[in-house]
């Protein structure tokens, strides 16, 4: 539970946080500020911070706007932990690594140029708990597409009735694929006004897979291997999170959540070389 300013003085109490936020990160520090900030408005929830940065020279939690986040999060009591991570190995093996320094019943995996609305982890949390699925993630949004209007892209969204999210394989030719136009632009931003929900409540749709921001029951990821694949690929590789997201979905299920309450900065991506997609590496083999 954030603590307010009038106790940011005394000593903060330890806590057994329910979330461990992960976030991987390479350079960008403006924008890890953002989300360290946006991290530091969520309230209702107890939750430790896990920065894992591979930049070279100096880290960006070095950066004085990041350090002035970390500080304003252990002033609330949320505990932050500051990793260096080298070498580099790709990305799924970075996100194995912060999975391996979890501890919490659930985990967070956060990109680093992600600002969550207030309210968003404790939604989520709520949402995960209700469903009892293996992972409910909140689909990054553009807001610079607010006037970008694509309701055909959004015919494909379909809810989860009664609350229950069941297995569901997903493949390219899978029936369920084309669903990952629903994350473009701001479509989620428009389904949520068209469906004109109460603040605070949500529902949970059907998803292809959703990037950025994905809540993970943890033991439902370890239990399906996590990104162990990480040694198969090259280390210049993306499509990891797709790859681990598929596995838990066959055996958990998984959903997205609406509203989604996660804006993407819309900053140039550092993920420059994508030739080698994991999820078809992880899932291209025939099935044993």
């Amino acid at each position: 539970m954030t603590r307010w300013s009038g106790g940011w003085g005394r000593a903060a109490a330890e806590v057994d946080p329910e979330i461990d936020v992960l976030i991987p990160s390479f350079a960008r520090p403006a924008e890890l500020a953002v989300t360290l900030a946006g991290l530091a408005a969520q309230d209702g929830i107890d939750f430790r911070v896990v920065v894992s940065d591979q930049t070279e020279n100096e880290p960006a939690y070095d950066h004085p706007a990041v350090q002035a986040m970390v500080r304003v999060l252990r002033a609330q009591g949320a505990p932050v932990l500051l990793e260096r991570h080298f070498p580099r190995r790709g990305l799924a093996e970075h996100r194995s690594f912060l999975l391996g320094l979890s501890t919490a019943p659930f985990v967070l995996f956060l990109d680093n140029d992600v600002w969550l609305e207030p309210g968003t982890l404790l939604r989520l949390c709520s949402a995960l708990r209700t469903a009892g699925c293996g992972f409910v993630g909140s689909a990054v949004q553009g807001l610079s597409y607010l006037d970008d209007e694509r309701p055909s892209e959004r015919v494909q969204l379909e809810f989860w009735e009664g609350g229950e999210v069941l297995p569901e394989r997903i493949r390219p030719d899978a029936e369920g694929f084309p669903r990952w136009k629903l994350h473009n632009a701001a479509n989620l931003v428009h389904a949520a006004q068209d469906f004109d929900l109460d603040p605070g409540s949500w529902v949970l749709y059907k998803v292809a897979w959703i990037g950025g921001c994905v809540l993970f029951d943890r033991e439902a990821l370890v239990n399906c291997g996590g990104f162990d694949f990480w040694e198969d690929l090259p280390e210049a590789h993306a499509g990891e999170d797709v790859a681990a997201q598929w596995r838990v979905m066959e055996r958990y299920g998984g959903a997205g959540i609406l509203p989604s309450g996660a804006v993407h900065l819309e900053s140039p991506t550092t993920v420059t070389d994508r030739a080698i997609d994991a999820a078809s590496v992880v899932h291209g083999q025939p099935e044993q």
